[in-house]
Formats: C-alpha cells, structure tokens, sequence
C-alpha cells in the first residue's frame, strides 16, 4: 500500500513538473511589426505570472513558415491570411493591436512631418520615376521647404514581411503602374534600392544612408529619431502618424462580417486617418496537442487584452475595442481545441 502510494505521488510531482515546464517558456516568432509591444507584454506577464514568452521577430514570412511547421506555440504576421490558406494549414487567426506604417527619410535640413507626399508619388518614387529630392512633383508639393538635389535611395524589406505586404498594397491600390509591375506581396520583386531584414533593418539602413527613404512601423522611426514624411490620406489631408489617426482608420471596420478575421485598413476614408495603417496577427493551430501548452498561450493574450492597454497606447499603437476583444474570445473557444475540448477558459 505504501508503496503504490509513493508511486502515485511521484507520478503527481512529475506530473506537475511537466505542467510547470510547459507554462515556463512559450515561444513565438513572426512579424517585426508589433515586436516592441509583444516584448513589452512578455516582461510584464513573466513578472506577474513567471510564465517567459520567447518571442523572435524574423519577419511575417517566417512566423508563417514557423507555426505551420510546428516549432514555434504561436506565429506572427501583420499580413492577414486568407480563409482558404488557414483551412488548408489547420489555423486560426486573430489580431492583436494596430499600429501605422510611415515614410521614414533621411534628407538634409529636413525635420519630421515637414515633407508631404502623396500616395502616387511614393509609388513613383519606389518606382524609380523619381530620381531626386528636387524633383518638381516633390516640390509642388512642398512649396517653401528647401529640398536637395541629391539622389534619393530606395530601402525596401528584404525578408518576407506583413509590413511589406500593407506597403505594396497600400502602393497598388493608389498606382497602376506599381500594381502591374511590383505587385502587393509580403515578397515582391523591387526595382532597386537597398534590403534590409525586419523593420530594425530598414530603420538602420535610413538612419545611415543621407538621401534614403524606407517604410517602418511608427515606433521605429520614433525610437531611432529617424524624420518621417506625411502622406497624404483619401479625403486630402495630411494627419499625423499617431495613435489617433491609426485608431480613425480603423473606426469603420467591421470586423464581425469579416472571412476568419482579415481585415485591412488601408486608404480609409476621414480627413484624420492615417493612410497607411494595419492589424497585426497572432496565428495558432486550430487542433493542438498539448492542452496546457494550448491553454497558456491563449491565457497570455487574455492577459494582454486585460492588462496591455496602457503599455500599447505608450508606443503608438491601438488597442482593440473591447467589443472586438470579447468576440475574439468567443472565437477561441469555439476555434482553438486539444483533445477535443476548448482551451479557453
């Protein structure tokens, strides 16, 4: 009896060993986009909870590549998939925050928010039509601010890349020419320029290369002090890039009658949407093995939609409305399964 008994709590203990191993460490990888709030997020939830959430930003393509393949809890993409690439791969989608997509240059004597472009002439630019900061359809634009005449460079992503897809989009939907030539993708063929990997990379490049241009996430041009141009939004204005205007770009979107979640947020109309503005996803399996390991991850982000507010709004992104929230968790319940049975709550 004795001995059954030392069995049976030995079986316990390891038992919860392993429980404990799994709520340890979560690991996740995928967009660069929303990788400072998911950093942000992980400090704050080991110190409350001790579970650690390892989270790698490769790029939207990669966290793709990676939860289909199985080697990471969950995947990361700011290009939302399409039902039939979920269906096809077993996954479920959701978002997370959004965040905006600016024009970050380096051009001398130019200071942040001074220049303004247009949708096509950022198109053209990346194009290759436009050659120079001079250029007369720059400075038509920007009567009274002094340009150079040197030659603008081009920086572009140079992995596979949700930002990357929103900025080809963004450039498709207002130009022809770039539709037909570069294509919206998170991986297209570019007519020129330098690549860099994740949004530290384009930063990096544009911060150190005088006459360049890139496009990055909001907080990467903010937290690098690296200028950024205006764009000009749908109805003719010219917003800033801040959480406002993502959050008015975001305003109409219906995301109850959207197909598995996506939604783009693109080109909204109202005089403060930011032009260039997106969600950003999490991606798991829909049937998973483990439970607690199912369980933890949803447990995070039910964390981070009760408590990481705060920390989002600090670096520029929006937080979900609390309508959306609550769908999003009706969805997990209904979408997110081991062993048959839900893993959340």
């Amino acid at each position: 009896m004795f001995k059954k008994l030392v069995v049976a709590v030995a079986a316990t203990l390891c038992a919860g060993v392993a429980a404990a191993a799994v709520a340890e460490t979560l690991s996740g990888a995928g967009a660069t986009f929303p990788q400072p709030i998911y950093v942000k997020w992980a400090e704050a939830y080991k110190a409350s909870s001790g579970t650690a959430i390892n989270y790698q930003g490769i790029g939207s393509g990669g966290g793709i590549k990676q939860i289909e393949a199985n080697t990471v809890e969950f995947g990361a993409s700011d290009k939302p998939l399409h039902g039939a690439d979920l269906t096809a791969n077993g996954l479920y989608q959701f978002p997370t925050v959004i965040g905006g997509i600016v024009p970050a240059v380096n051009i001398p004597g130019v200071a942040s928010a001074q220049l303004k472009l247009t949708g096509p002439l950022l198109a053209d630019i990346y194009l290759g039509n436009i050659k120079t900061w001079n250029d007369p359809r720059i400075a038509r634009m920007n009567p009274g601010l002094r340009l150079p005449g040197i030659p603008i460079t081009t920086v572009h992503r140079s992995d596979g890349s949700g930002t990357n897809f929103l900025f080809t989009s963004y450039l498709s939907g207002i130009s022809p020419q770039f539709a037909h030539t570069v294509g919206a993708s998170d991986s297209v063929q570019w007519p020129g320029g330098l690549g860099g990997k994740g949004n530290p990379g384009v930063a990096a490049f544009v911060k150190s290369t005088v006459g360049s241009i890139g496009y990055v996430e909001y907080f990467f041009a903010k937290g690098n002090h690296i200028p950024f141009a205006l764009v000009q939004s749908r109805s003719g204005t010219y917003p800033q890039p801040v959480a406002a205007s993502f959050a008015a770009a975001a305003a109409g979107a219906n995301w109850a009658a959207s197909d598995h979640n996506f939604v783009l947020l693109l080109n909204q109309p109202g005089a403060n949407s930011w032009p260039i503005t997106g969600a950003t996803f999490i991606l798991v399996h829909k049937e998973q093995k483990n439970p607690e390991t199912c369980r933890a991850v949803l447990k995070f982000f039910d964390w981070a939609y009760k408590n990481g507010d705060a920390a989002a709004a600090q670096l520029d992104y929006v937080p979900l409305p609390l309508a959306l929230k609550n769908q999003i968790r009706k969805q997990w319940t209904a979408n997110v399964h081991a062993g048959g049975k839900p893993c959340y709550p």
